[in-house]
């Protein structure tokens, strides 16, 4: 089983509010993610919270997810991801890490990355568009202790380094596993693949 992670803790500085309570497909930029990866087969879905996390979670109270708050949200995604693995049920043999900011990611991609990780029989799959590697990507429950002590200062760059031999890439046709939201741009950009607008 595969339970899912959704990083949705940060501040969205360079966004100047809250992005992942921009509108987005007739949802929230959050609740559509959220939906999205329930498409996929997860086993289940936890949303790490952090900065603005009582109007986020007030998005998700309908929909079937965990909600975790982040208190150390300030010390990086990395703080996220140890949040996240700790509610991570001792059944799961992987954990995908899903960036909150990312909502071109479609079931589709998610699927197949699910299916090349489950064929390649690997510990680490990460989609690849265009040779570059981006998100969601699915770690082995076997390398939760690893990641709870170990990559503060790396992040999970640090744990693909590390155990580059367990890495396998899935090529996908989606340039969307390497966009994320920081600026008004790009959620500018976003919406014009939805084909709405930010007026």
């Amino acid at each position: 089983m595969i339970h899912a992670i959704i990083l949705a803790a940060g501040e969205s500085r360079r966004m100047g509010k809250q992005k992942l309570l921009l509108p987005y497909g007739g949802k929230t930029v959050i609740e559509h993610i959220v939906t999205q990866l329930l498409q996929c087969g997860v086993g289940g879905i936890t949303v790490v919270l952090g900065h603005d996390a009582g109007e986020i979670a007030a998005k998700l109270t309908t929909l079937p997810v965990q909600r975790v708050v982040n208190d150390e949200y300030a010390g990086g995604m990395i703080t996220s991801v140890r949040s996240g693995l700790e509610s991570v049920p001792p059944e799961a043999s992987a954990a995908m890490i899903a960036l909150g900011d990312q909502p071109d990611i479609t079931p589709a991609v998610v699927s197949q990355l699910i299916e090349g990780f489950r064929t390649a029989g690997k510990g680490i799959a990460v989609p690849l568009f265009e040779g570059r590697r981006g998100h969601p990507i699915l770690v082995s429950t076997n390398y939760r202790d690893a990641i709870m002590t170990h990559y503060g200062d790396t992040g999970l760059r640090g744990l693909l380094v590390d155990h580059r031999e367990d890495v396998t890439e899935i090529p996908v046709d989606h340039a969307g596993i390497l966009q994320d939201m920081d600026t008004p741009e790009d959620y500018a950009r976003e919406l014009r693949k939805l084909g709405e607008s930010t007026e």
